[in-house]
């Protein structure tokens, strides 16, 4: 695909919020009541980053990047 800088940026940008929310659930879903939020923030974020870099790997696969 031959897209422009800016459909590119805005489409990362879904890439990111997307992994924000996953992110907002996996750490929601790990915590536990009475337990330092700290794991579940280190838990969030590894999801975030998981799911970044498997969204940025399909759309590299797709061309679209």
């Amino acid at each position: 695909m031959n897209l422009s800088l800016g459909v590119k940026v805005l489409v990362v940008v879904v890439c990111a919020l997307v992994s924000v929310i996953v992110a907002m659930v996996a750490a929601w879903l790990s915590h536990t009541p009475g337990a330092p939020a700290g794991q579940a923030v280190l838990y969030g974020g590894g999801s975030f980053g998981g799911c970044m870099l498997l969204c940025l790997a399909v759309l590299k696969a797709l061309k679209v990047l």
